[in-house]
Order: C-alpha cells, then sequence, then structure tokens
C-alpha cells in the first residue's frame, strides 16, 4: 500500500446562491493507497458524498471547486473538462452507489449492461465481453451465472442487485472505487457480505477503495484508514484501530458512542446533542463547538486545523481550549 492512488490536496467545494456563498466541503486532504479502504464518516450534511462527487466530477451546478487539487496516480484530474472526465469515470475511477436501482436498467438484462459497459471500455468483442461479464458475476458473488446473466433487475434480491452493481465497478479494472453508502439499504448479514467482498477485492486487485458511510460500525469493520468529518471540515483521520480505540475529537468519541455493543452492559446508547448545522449557518471557530460539552472559549473563535493524522480540536492539539 506505498503507491497512493488518490491524492486530495485542500480540496474546497462551494455553492454560490443569492444569499451568498456556502461551503460544502472545506479545506479537505486525503490520500488513498493501492489496495487501501479508506472509509469517511459523519452525519448527514457532513460532507462526505459532496467530497465524492466531487472526486467524480459529478457537481451539480452551480456546486464548483473552488480550490485545491484532486490528483488521480499522479495525474491531475479538477482541471479535466466534462469530454475528459467521460473517459475517466467507470474507467479509471469506478462508483457503487446506496440504491442499485438508480445503477441498474430495470428494462434491461443484467447481463446487456454489463456487456455494454464492458465494451465502452475495451476492444472486446461481444462474445468476449459476455464471458467477462460471466467472470465478473462469479467474481462478486453470484451463483449459476450462466441463467442469471440473462434476468433483468427485478428478478434479483436487494443484496444480489449490489454485487452486479459492484460487478459493474469493475468492468474496466479501475484504479479507484467509490462506495457511497454501498450498504445501508441491505439489512445486517448482507451488508457483511458486501463490506467482506469489498475487501476481498481490495486485497486480491489492489483497487483503492474510498467507503463512504454513516456507520462507523461498518468503518470499524472494513476500512484501513477512517476520515472523520463534520459540516464539511476533517475532524479526525488516522488508522482504523486508533480511532476505533482511542478517539481524541469529540465528535468521534461520539460516534463511537453510539455504536452497540454486545460486550458492554449499555442501558442507552450514547447520544450527541443537536444536530449537523446548515451550510448557511456553520459556527465560528470550530464547527462541534454547540454540541461538545469540552468546548471553551478557543474553540468558538478559531478554526482548528491538522496538518495530518489526528484530530482537528483545540483539546487534542494544544491540551487547552482557553
Amino acid at each position: 500500500m506505498t503507491d497512493t492512488v488518490l491524492d486530495v490536496r485542500n480540496l474546497r467545494v462551494e455553492f454560490p446562491t443569492r444569499r451568498g456563498v456556502l461551503t460544502a466541503v472545506d479545506d479537505i486532504s486525503l490520500t488513498i493507497g493501492k489496495g487501501e479502504i479508506l472509509g469517511v464518516v459523519g452525519e448527514s450534511g457532513a460532507g462526505k458524498s459532496m467530497t465524492g462527487m466531487a472526486i467524480l466530477g459529478l457537481l451539480e451546478p452551480p456546486g464548483r471547486i473552488a480550490s485545491g487539487e484532486i490528483r488521480l496516480s499522479g495525474d491531475r484530474i479538477d482541471t479535466l473538462t466534462e469530454h475528459q472526465m467521460q473517459s475517466v469515470r467507470g474507467r479509471r475511477i469506478g462508483a457503487i452507489f446506496q440504491d442499485p436501482l438508480t445503477s441498474l436498467n430495470p428494462l434491461f438484462k443484467v447481463g446487456d449492461q454489463l456487456v455494454e459497459t464492458i465494451r465502452l471500455h475495451s476492444t472486446l468483442t461481444r462474445t468476449q465481453a459476455r464471458t467477462r461479464a460471466l467472470d465478473l458475476m462469479r467474481e462478486v458473488g453470484i451463483p449459476a451465472v450462466e441463467e442469471r446473466i440473462d434476468n433483468y433487475p427485478h428478478q434479483f434480491s436487494g443484496g444480489m442487485r449490489q454485487r452486479i452493481v459492484i460487478a459493474l465497478a469493475l468492468c474496466a479494472e479501475p484504479e479507484l472505487i467509490i462506495a457511497d453508502e454501498p450498504t445501508t439499504a441491505l439489512d445486517v448479514s448482507i451488508q457483511a457480505q458486501i463490506t467482506a467482498l469489498l475487501k476481498r477485492l481490495c486485497r486480491d486487485r489492489g483497487t483503492a477503495v474510498m467507503l463512504v458511510t454513516h456507520d462507523m460500525g461498518v468503518i470499524a469493520e472494513t476500512a484501513d484508514r477512517v476520515a472523520v468529518m463534520y459540516a464539511g471540515r476533517l475532524a479526525e483521520l488516522g488508522n482504523v484501530e486508533d480511532v476505533v480505540r482511542r478517539p481524541q475529537h469529540p465528535y468521534t468519541a461520539g460516534l463511537m458512542g453510539s455504536i452497540p455493543s454486545l460486550r458492554k452492559d449499555m442501558h442507552e446508547l450514547q447520544m450527541i446533542p443537536g444536530s449537523m448545522p446548515r451550510l448557511g449557518a456553520i459556527p465560528s471557530g470550530c464547527a462541534f463547538n454547540p454540541r461538545c460539552p469540552q468546548a471553551g472559549p478557543k474553540c468558538r473563535r478559531d478554526i482548528p486545523r491538522s496538518d495530518g493524522p489526528g484530530a482537528a480540536c483545540w483539546l487534542a492539539l494544544t491540551g487547552e481550549t482557553a
């Protein structure tokens, strides 16, 4: 995992409005190495999906990348035109979204959709592409592929549809996969199967994965490193084991406390008071300070920034919040 596949530096995403400019992603820097899973976690509105959309070049107008750089295996991609990005998406960056039905056309057999995607990114004939599609379906765990390849999406269960979407994402053997809440709509047992599949694909193929989720439990089970986001900013970044066992940011500690555990005698789950601020009403200083029981004057005045692994929290950075 020494080769850097994704390198995001000081990314800022803005949405100009009649009432002013809203900052959805504020100075985010992160990297993902070959064969590594980086979990990006936070509540709804934290900026997780927006970061993924910026990397994919899929920001909805008037959204824009205001500053920063995005590099894929050393190549800068945030300055590419839409036409140029079309050759990057699918071929070099694959995407897996929460609802597989949004990625699958209900009017076409899954085999035809796989074959079409494979041929779009290769010079294979239709027969060769169908053979490749069968191999991909086997790889992601679809049984009886010779029969199922001619089925329509509605003939698959939710978990099997998500496996088909993963196969679609792998068609061009991309360097990076952005998986945005890929297990949220699935039950716990199927969720475990999908996360295990992603881990195996990373190990066997060396594919880098950015796993976007609100579920810290999924991150703890799946990712190698974790980036915790809050109000468009990076709250904490580090190895999963370090962050899970020794969270430095109060927000991360709150997320960990909300995970049910069979090992603890828990009468009730820990709750973080309040809610994520709206983009137009992000408080000064640390955005988490209105919800933080340890916030002091410095937290309400100055924005904490961490230059690398660690927490963007004044208590963690300096030991004081005065």
